[in-house]
């Protein structure tokens, strides 16, 4: 039997109580019963065909390497929350027309019911629309953007969407499409101070997330390293970064040098995020002790596939706010 793993779980910790909150943001959660729900993502259908709705017996559940029993399972076609994170540094001044045209493109390929949100970034994230179902007004802020300079603070700027913008909204899955050459300041021999987190910090954000995130790659290498003497060296990292970026969200990096390499990606994240799986299980471990409970969620006999959401919980008991 083949097991693909799923790192990352998303979950809220449902414990007998009554609804209780979490002082702490960060861990927010209800106490309703002794059930664990998980909220999973799966990623890697083929674009080309109907995804096929899984069923139970294709999950496994391990909460700190234990297998635990499944005791509620369910599908639901659900609505999301989409931001567009475009990379308006002077580095890509070259690809904007492809960067405004993709991005209304993306807008038209989201369904009614998904919520978009755009972001731009050079040397600091700029919110142009908070998360919206107006696509005009989405169209219209994405044609005030007339210019592309100044330097990249990109990891800033994805943590900014996922821990400021992204983490005030609940209850619906979220992903970030982010269009970039994934060139930051940070990076050894850029100028620039570039961002103050460093990429290793960045990427604990993300695998801690259930956030998913596709990382485009725009290719501005030639032009940058002939006229802005960028090394090459950091062209290599960047693209190396954006790849562990899709590996840690069960991506896939996309590289687009003119509009039509995109065209394959808008259904591919559409459909992606569609489906959610709800899987409920009661732990094995009854100890409210506040420790961490690693949890795994594993898709048995599809190593073509990826689940994906949070990592775990803490099991404790949380007084109520007063």
């Amino acid at each position: 039997m083949r097991i693909r793993s799923a790192s990352f779980v998303c979950l809220v910790l449902l414990l007998l109580a009554g609804e209780i909150r979490a002082q702490d943001p960060m861990e927010t959660i209800r106490i309703d019963s002794d059930l664990v729900d998980l909220k999973v993502s799966v990623l890697g259908f083929s674009p080309n065909t109907p995804a096929p709705l899984l069923q139970q017996k294709d999950f496994m559940i391990l909460e700190d390497g234990i297998p635990q029993e499944i005791t509620f399972f369910a599908a639901a076609d659900a609505p999301f929350d989409l931001v567009l994170l475009l990379d308006l540094s002077g580095s890509n001044s070259k690809n904007l027309k492809m960067i405004r045209n993709s991005a209304k493109r993306f807008i038209d390929a989201a369904r009614d019911v998904d919520r978009i949100a755009l972001v731009t970034f050079t040397d600091q994230p700029a919110l142009y629309s908070t998360f919206t179902l107006d696509r005009k007004e989405l169209k219209k802020s994405i044609d005030q953007m007339d210019k592309a300079f100044g330097g990249t603070n990109f990891w800033d700027s994805l943590d900014y969407v996922l821990r400021d913008l992204i983490g005030h909204e609940s209850g619906r899955r979220s992903a970030v499409v982010v269009m970039t050459d994934g060139i930051d300041n940070a990076l050894p021999d850029v100028a620039g101070p570039g961002s103050r987190l460093p990429f290793e910090k960045l990427l604990e954000h993300i695998r801690d997330s259930e956030t998913i995130i596709f990382p485009i790659y725009l290719d501005t290498e030639e032009e940058n390293v002939k006229h802005y003497h960028t090394p090459r060296e950091a062209y290599e990292q960047a693209r190396q970064q954006l790849s562990l970026i899709a590996s840690a969200c069960g991506t896939t990096l996309y590289r687009a040098a003119k509009l039509k390499d995109l065209d394959t990606v808008y259904p591919q994240v559409v459909r992606d995020l569609s489906t959610v799986y709800s899987i409920g299980y009661r732990p094995t471990n009854k100890s409210l002790d506040g420790k961490w409970r690693s949890v795994e969620v594993q898709l048995v006999n599809r190593p073509d596939l990826f689940a994906r959401t949070k990592r775990g919980y803490h099991a404790k008991l949380l007084e109520p706010a007063r």
